[in-house]
């Protein structure tokens, strides 16, 4: 009888070594996935909804960049959080992507999808990819890559740069191109055809 008592127990003690073992290489493999805040990545920070309800607020920055896809970053996620069975992610918070595209309670693969396409974008064409999506509410960047034309000191200026591109005012009015009204021509294509915010300007 004591014999199986000692059995079961060194029995118990190997699966719990195991464990602790698991969760030990686990917890090594996720620290590639840790965002350090250089590369002005995407990045969430991910803990779960019972460690917060029990007043830990442990969790790690997971870039998403380093993640490359969906189905990885649900896997560092849930690695992260080895020690319950199945946790409850909780996005607690985000950096360097748009507002609209966090939820504290997921993040599903179209959105995830769309973050890394956010990334290629240079960072004054995030800035207006922002503005875009505020103006128009469209968050879909291929639309945005369409209709963005570039960022301009005036709606005056775009509208001397649409003339240069397509007209030969010299050849068309001869010495009376100088009286040009590019500011009542601005008007015009901003009535119609194209929108100004914050010195960007996209096609309607």
């Amino acid at each position: 009888m004591q014999n199986n008592i000692s059995s079961k127990f060194q029995s118990l003690a190997k699966e719990e070594k195991n464990y602790l073992g698991k969760l030990s290489f686990q917890k090594m493999s996720v620290e590639y996935y840790m965002n350090d805040c250089k590369d002005s990545h995407p990045a969430v920070y991910v803990g779960t909804y019972a460690k917060y309800n029990d007043g830990s607020l442990f969790g790690m920055w997971v870039d998403m960049v380093k993640c490359g896809d969906y189905d990885t970053f649900m896997e560092v996620c849930h690695s992260l959080h080895a020690d319950e069975e199945d946790p409850e992610l909780m996005y607690q918070d985000y950096e360097c992507f748009p507002s609209s595209w966090y939820s504290e309670s997921g993040i599903d693969e179209d959105t995830f999808d769309r973050i890394i396409e956010f990334t290629e974008l240079d960072d004054d064409d995030r800035d207006a990819f922002e503005e875009f999506s505020d103006a128009f509410g469209n968050d879909c960047i291929e639309s945005f890559r369409d209709r963005y034309m570039g960022k301009w000191d005036s709606e005056k200026d775009f509208a001397e740069h649409i003339v240069d591109e397509c007209y030969n005012l010299d050849k068309m009015m001869g010495s009376l191109a100088s009286y040009f009204d590019y500011e009542a021509y601005a008007r015009d294509l901003f009535i119609d055809d194209y929108y100004f915010t914050n010195g960007y300007v996209f096609r309607r």
